[in-house]
């Protein structure tokens, strides 16, 4: 199934700023959510820069520290150059306040802030391609890890390119490779790496072996597929190619959905924490977003596609991300803080290391207020929608409020230790 090793994990030090900054980020998104009118559809420069706040300063910044992390320590090889996550967040960072401050205020700050994003994703690519070189058995994480890395670059070029065509006068056509930018980081970097990292975190925090794990290789061949087709259609403005290459990402999806319902089956550990709750609200997401997607792609109606991407983004990427940073921060906080005093002193369960009742209002407050405000989106009603996102905004004050928690958990204690 897998192995996991702590003895290449980088410090604890430089992976803390990826989670402080995604998750103010994630609170941020959340208020800017209630300036957003979803009738102006997904082309409106509002949307687009709440689009890159979130998807930049929040998920992305949330796995790249994520990966920081897991990559070394599921395929046992220490980083190529861990220190150059030292560069990583801080331009990430200055990239996306420069994107979003472009679609918002000044267009011509895009190609600087787009520049920046290009560098941060370059740098962490090189890092991440040259420590998987060294892997001796090419697993499908690895697998997915390479893909995943290589249609995120070709995305952010992409962006970049568009960035100088809005902000610099650049002569393309945005509303022809919106989508395909689009496909490159949502399809082909974060689902794929979603696809990878769940063979390995869901049967580790599951307890879950022994299930077949070919419909999750038949999704990662789709998937590639699918958006190198979109990719490559976009290129020779082949329309149908790209329909096409829309439903078999689709079809994709839907294998993968079925990867989880078995690995769910086999699973030992049956209690319905804050983490288990959160992958059935992403995993239901999923699934409407899919079914939302089917009529929005053949009808072209708007609602259905605005309704279909806030599914995608708000309620299974934004769940899986914040149901695992229960598990990862805490994990993270005891090896740095604790795992020296095992053997010596009575140490904390990770059970015990996240605030049990905040994180009870967070997840109830964060999904009712996606489903409200998703069927605002859907149905056209406005006041729907808001409500929605009040209820949401509390609930990723929670969130902030937990990370803060799990991340200051017995710091006294690794004081007392050093002095």
């Amino acid at each position: 199934m897998f192995s996991i090793s702590k003895d290449y994990a980088p410090p604890f030090g430089m992976i803390a700023p990826f989670f402080v900054i995604g998750a103010i980020f994630f609170f941020l998104g959340s208020v800017a959510l209630l300036a957003l009118d979803p009738s102006r559809g997904h082309f409106d420069p509002t949307i687009a820069g709440w689009v890159h706040w979130y998807l930049l300063g929040f998920v992305m910044m949330i796995i790249f520290g994520a990966m920081a992390q897991l990559i070394p320590v599921v395929v046992e090889v220490g980083h190529h150059s861990v220190d150059l996550y030292y560069v990583i967040w801080p331009l990430l960072l200055a990239g996306t306040l420069g994107m979003s401050a472009g679609f918002w205020l000044w267009p011509a700050l895009l190609p600087y802030g787009g520049l920046l994003v290009l560098v941060a994703m370059l740098i962490y690519l090189y890092d991440t391609i040259m420590t998987l070189r060294k892997v001796e058995n090419v697993t499908l994480t690895v697998k997915t890890a390479v893909a995943a890395n290589l249609f995120l670059t070709t995305g952010i070029v992409v962006g970049f390119v568009m960035a100088l065509a809005i902000g610099a006068g650049v002569k393309i056509d945005v509303g022809w490779w919106l989508g395909t930018h689009a496909v490159l980081v949502l399809g082909g970097y974060v689902v794929l790496t979603i696809m990878g990292l769940s063979l390995i975190l869901l049967p580790m925090f599951g307890l879950a072996h022994g299930f077949d794990e070919k419909p999750v290789e038949r999704a990662f061949n789709l998937m590639v597929g699918g958006v190198l087709l979109h990719l490559v259609s976009t290129l020779f403005g082949f329309g149908f190619g790209r329909f096409v290459a829309i439903f078999v990402m689709i079809f994709a999806v839907g294998l993968y959905l079925w990867q989880i319902v078995l690995i769910y089956r086999v699973r030992a550990r049956k209690e319905n924490d804050i983490w288990a709750r959160s992958m059935f609200f992403a995993y239901g997401s999923l699934v409407l977003a899919v079914i939302l997607a089917i009529p929005a792609e053949i009808f072209g109606w708007e609602n259905f596609i605005l309704a279909s991407a806030w599914f995608l983004v708000m309620g299974f990427v934004t769940f899986l991300i914040t149901g695992h940073l229960y598990k990862i921060i805490p994990f993270l906080v005891w090896f740095e803080r604790y795992s020296p005093l095992v053997g010596k002193q009575k140490v904390p369960m990770l059970a015990e290391m996240y605030p049990k009742k905040m994180a009870d209002w967070e997840f109830l407050l964060t999904s009712v207020g996606t489903l409200v405000a998703g069927l605002g989106i859907l149905s056209g009603w406005n006041d729907l929608y808001y409500g929605g996102v009040a209820l949401f905004i509390v609930g990723a004050g929670f969130m902030l409020a937990s990370v803060r928690w799990m991340l200051v958990f017995g710091r006294d204690v690794a004081e007392g230790a050093e002095s």
